[in-house]
C-alpha cells in the first residue's frame, strides 16, 4: 500500500502542513483546549488545606464524634462501639444513593467551605458468613423492608417504637424497621444533645450554625475558626458480607479484577433510608454499596476522576430542576464506562476530555432510553419511573451541552472561583476571632498544635478524594483511630 501523500511529503522535505489539531466531532471544540479547562477545574476544586484549617477539620470532627458519643447515652439505642463511614463530599455530591428532592439547597462558599456524608449504624448485623436474604416482597428492587425478628428481644425492645408493626393472622407481631421514624428519632436526639452542648460552651468548641432535618437525613454547618463545615449525617443499618440480590454480580468480569480482592469489594454494605418511587416511606430502605464504591475508586484513573468531577459540577446545576438525575447517576455510569472500556484507554492521562464527552454521551443516552442500570445491581434501572416528559427535557439540556462544552466548563470553572472567593473572604473576616483547638492549653492561640496539623495535612494532601472509616468507642472519644483505605492512624 502506498504512503499517504502527507508522509511522502514530509520524508522528501518539501513543506509540509503541521498535523492538524485534535477537534471534537460534534461541537468542534479543540481537545486540548478541553484538557486544559478540565485541568484549571481540578486546580480550583480540589483545594489545598494549610496547616489552621487541617486543625479544623480536625476539631469539627471530633465535635460530631463526641456528640454521637453523647446521642448513644440518652437512650443506648445506638451500637456502644460503632462503625461509622466518613465520605468526602456531601449527600447532593452523590456519595450515596439518596433522592435530592427532599433536601434543601446548599451551596458551597454561600453554606459551607467542606463537606462530609457521615453513615452512621443505628443497627449491625455483623456475625454473617453467608449471603444475606432480605425481605423483598413488599419492595422495588434494591430496596428492602427490615425486620427485627433478625435482632434479640433485647434490641427490640429498645427500637419498637421507631417500627411499624404488622400483626399477622395467626396472631404474631412483626416490628418492621422505619426509616423515616429512625431519621425522626436521630434529629430529636442529636438536637437535645447539641442543646445540652450549648449550654455549656467550652472554649474552642465549634459553632452550631445550622441543624436541619433534610427527609431522612439530618445537615449540620459547623463554624470552627474560620472553616464552615457540612456533615450530612445518614442513620443506617450495616452488614458484613454480600446481599443475597447481588450475589450474580460477582460473577461478572469486572475492571477491579487483580487489582483489589474480592474480599476487600465484598466486605459490607447497607440500608439507607431511602424509598423507591413507589414503595412504602415508612417501611422501605434502599440498599447502598458505598463502602465497595470506597474500594473501587482505587482504582479509577485520575484523568477519569477529573472528568467525572467536572461533568458532575456541570450536571448539579444545568439539571437541577425538575430533580430526576443525580450524580450518584453519573457514578454509576462511570463505573459502567469502567467495565466496557479497557483499562489501558482509560489510564491516558491526556484523555480527560475525551472521557468528559463519553460521560455527557453516555448520561444523554441514558435519558433517551430511559435505562441506568445500578452498577450492583443491573436489573434495578434507576430511571425507570421517570416521565417521558422529564428525561427529553433533561436529554434536550445536555444536547446543548456537547454542543458547547468548552462553554459549560468555563462557567463550572467560574462557580469554583466564585465559590473560593465567597470562603476567602469569610476567612478574612474570621482571621482576627479564629478559635483556638480544643487541644490548645489557652496560651497562644495563634499557634495550633503544629504536630497535630502536620498530620492532618498530610493525611488530606496524600489521600485527595478518598473516604475515611473511623472506629470509636462513644465511652472514649479521645481516641479515634482513622482507616483511610487500607491505611490505619
Amino acid at each position: 500500500m502506498a504512503a499517504p501523500l502527507a508522509s511522502k511529503a514530509g520524508s522528501a522535505g518539501t513543506n509540509s502542513k503541521p498535523p492538524f489539531p485534535e477537534l471534537d466531532f460534534r461541537s468542534g471544540a479543540r481537545v486540548e483546549e478541553l484538557n486544559k479547562l478540565i485541568q484549571e477545574f481540578t486546580k480550583h476544586d480540589q483545594r489545598e488545606y494549610d496547616d489552621q484549617r487541617a486543625l479544623e477539620i480536625h476539631t469539627a470532627k471530633d465535635f460530631i464524634f463526641s456528640m454521637l458519643g453523647m446521642v448513644q447515652k440518652l437512650d443506648q439505642k445506638l451500637p456502644v462501639a460503632n462503625e461509622y463511614l466518613l465520605l468526602s463530599g456531601g449527600v447532593r455530591e452523590g456519595v450515596v444513593d439518596i433522592d435530592l428532592d427532599e433536601l434543601n439547597v446548599y451551596a458551597r462558599g454561600t453554606d459551607y467551605d467542606m463537606d462530609f456524608t457521615l453513615l452512621v449504624p443505628a443497627l449491625k448485623l455483623h456475625d454473617r458468613n453467608q449471603p444475606v436474604t432480605l425481605d423483598m416482597r413488599h419492595s422495588a428492587l434494591c430496596h428492602s423492608w427490615l425486620s427485627l425478628r433478625l435482632f434479640d428481644e433485647g434490641t427490640i425492645s429498645k427500637w419498637k417504637d421507631c417500627c411499624t408493626i404488622v400483626d399477622h393472622i395467626n396472631g404474631a407481631t412483626n416490628y418492621f424497621f422505619s426509616p423515616t421514624k429512625v431519621a425522626d428519632w436521630f434529629y430529636d436526639s442529636i438536637s437535645i444533645v447539641l442543646s445540652e452542648i450549648q449550654k455549656k460552651p467550652q472554649r474552642g468548641m465549634p459553632k452550631v450554625e445550622k441543624v436541619e432535618k433534610n427527609g431522612t437525613i439530618i445537615s449540620i454547618i459547623l463554624g470552627v475558626g474560620s472553616s464552615r463545615m457540612l456533615y450530612d449525617i445518614v442513620p443506617v443499618v450495616s452488614f458484613k458480607g454480600w446481599p443475597a440480590v447481588a450475589q450474580s454480580w460477582l460473577m461478572e468480569n469486572h475492571f477491579w479484577d487483580g487489582k483489589i480482592t474480592e474480599e476487600e469489594v465484598i466486605s459490607g454494605f447497607y440500608l439507607v433510608p431511602a424509598c423507591s418511587y413507589k414503595g412504602k416511606k415508612d417501611n422501605e430502605w434502599r440498599l447502598s454499596f458505598a463502602r465497595s464504591e470506597v474500594q473501587l475508586k482505587k482504582c479509577i484513573s485520575s484523568s477519569l476522576m477529573q472528568a467525572y468531577q467536572a461533568c458532575k459540577a456541570i450536571i448539579i446545576k444545568l439539571l437541577s430542576r425538575p430533580k430526576a438525575i443525580s450524580p450518584y447517576h453519573l457514578r454509576s455510569m462511570m463505573l459502567w464506562a469502567c467495565d466496557r472500556l479497557p483499562a489501558s484507554y482509560l489510564s491516558q492521562e491526556d484523555y480527560a476530555a475525551h472521557f468528559l464527552l463519553g460521560l455527557i454521551d453516555d448520561l444523554q443516552h441514558c435519558l433517551v432510553n430511559k435505562m441506568c442500570p445500578n452498577y450492583f445491581i443491573p436489573q434495578c434501572n434507576m430511571l425507570e419511573h421517570l416521565s417521558e416528559e422529564t428525561v427529553m427535557l433533561h436529554a434536550r439540556k445536555l444536547s446543548s451541552v456537547r454542543s458547547d462544552p468548552a462553554e459549560h466548563l468555563r462557567t463550572a470553572i467560574e462557580h469554583v472561583k466564585a465559590a473560593n472567593r465567597l470562603t476567602l473572604e469569610l476567612q478574612r473576616r474570621g482571621s482576627t476571632t479564629s478559635i483556638p483547638s480544643p487541644q490548645s492549653d489557652g496560651g497562644d492561640t495563634n499557634q495550633p498544635d503544629d504536630r497535630l496539623a502536620k498530620k492532618l495535612q498530610q493525611l488530606v494532601t496524600e489521600n485527595p478524594g478518598k473516604s475515611i472509616s473511623v472506629f470509636i468507642n462513644p465511652d472514649d472519644v479521645t481516641r479515634p483511630h482513622f482507616r483511610i483505605d487500607d491505611k490505619f492512624f
